[in-house]
């Protein structure tokens, strides 16, 4: 029996893409051969990577002027390809400065690793409560490199309600948490960047959208697969890339289509959200830390300060098939990821077990 898994990934993939994944897994497209067998220059695999980057261009209606990188690395990788890329400078050149709006740990993350190139500003930052708000975004310095956001936040459950402007200062937006789950406008951005295995498909692939403009400036001393210019100008395949992740990818794509693409999902997100927050609302056995205006749809957690009981839920939820409930081990609590694979079933079941666990806990 298939368990709800709430985890904040790698997440769960939907049913129809593992199932149809399975059924290929020997002989791809007639191919006789599985995906993960195949040369990433041959005549089997290019229509896969080519097809995966049509759908993804088509769901998030991104324009002509972008390119798609399918990358390894995770979103991890971004955080110093970024600067490199936008920021980096010659040696015994001046550094040059980007903006860092400070929203969690993996904005902090993407600012450490950029201030080993550049320097880096932190604007705003919500640490003062606990991250459980989205501060505001002041204006770019002109002489910003970059601004970057975490538009999702993972662990602490909020996301930003709206867009800044940047103006001619790049926007960068790492994305992986949330990317497809609502209509997102490309074009206020000069990178977004995401890891595969929350909402698109297994661990081991990112995709990174690039506005043309910004490619071909990296430092002579950059190497080689730290490039953006070289994986545009090779169309992903400068070295062999994640073909199997590429394949998942494009199944999760053409799933997230005959759902009625990224309008149709954000429905259902909004939904499952609604439903779980509505239950937080009337619970008084725990509750949302994260202000109203700025609660993630993706990311839920919920507490209620005794650790033990807490490590009670989890253990008794497993156990009735809902797994991956932990909080993050930097802030403790419960947390439920309900990306776009997770059905409305799943949160109406946490729903149900959450509150007969209430009552036998008697409060």
């Amino acid at each position: 029996m298939r368990v709800y898994n709430f985890s904040p990934g790698p997440s769960m993939l939907p049913l129809p893409v593992l199932e149809r994944a399975s059924s290929e897994m020997v002989d791809a497209n007639g191919t006789g051969q599985s995906v993960m067998e195949m040369s990433h220059r041959s005549k089997d695999f290019k229509p896969i990577i080519e097809k995966t980057e049509k759908l993804l261009r088509s769901l998030m209606q991104i324009p002509d002027t972008y390119k798609v990188l399918f990358l390894q690395g995770g979103a991890s990788l971004q955080f110093s390809m970024v600067p490199i890329n936008l920021a980096g400078t010659e040696p015994l050149e001046p550094k040059k400065q980007a903006a860092v709006i400070d929203t969690g740990i993996w904005a902090q993350k993407a600012a450490a690793e950029a201030a080993k190139y550049i320097n880096v500003n932190v604007r705003a930052s919500s640490k003062d409560k606990s991250y459980t708000y989205i501060p505001e975004a002041p204006a770019p310095d002109p002489a910003d490199a970059y601004y970057h956001i975490t538009l999702n936040n993972t662990i602490v459950g909020t996301k930003w309600a709206s867009i800044p402007d940047t103006g001619i200062v790049p926007l960068v937006a790492d994305i992986s948490s949330c990317i497809l789950s609502e209509p997102l406008d490309v074009s206020k951005f000069g990178i977004l960047y995401a890891g595969a295995q929350k909402n698109l498909g297994p661990a081991g692939t990112t995709v990174v959208i690039i506005r043309e403009d910004l490619i071909g400036n990296a430092p002579s001393w950059t190497p080689a697969l730290l490039r953006y210019d070289i994986h545009a100008e090779e169309h992903s395949l400068y070295n062999t890339p994640p073909c199997y992740g590429i394949y998942t990818i494009g199944l999760v794509l053409e799933w997230l289509k005959n759902l009625g693409g990224v309008e149709a999902i954000a429905k259902i997100n909004y939904e499952k959200a609604d439903l779980f927050y509505d239950y937080l609302e009337r619970s008084t056995l725990f509750h949302s830390p994260v202000e109203k205006k700025f609660r993630s749809i993706m990311n839920i957690p919920f507490i209620n300060g005794d650790a033990e009981l807490e490590k009670r839920f989890i253990t008794e939820a497993a156990a009735a098939g809902l797994v991956n409930l932990a909080g993050h081990r930097l802030v403790g609590g419960l947390r439920a990821s309900i990306y776009n694979a997770m059905p409305v079933d799943g949160v109406q079941a946490l729903i149900h077990f959450a509150e007969k666990f209430e009552k036998k806990a008697g409060v």
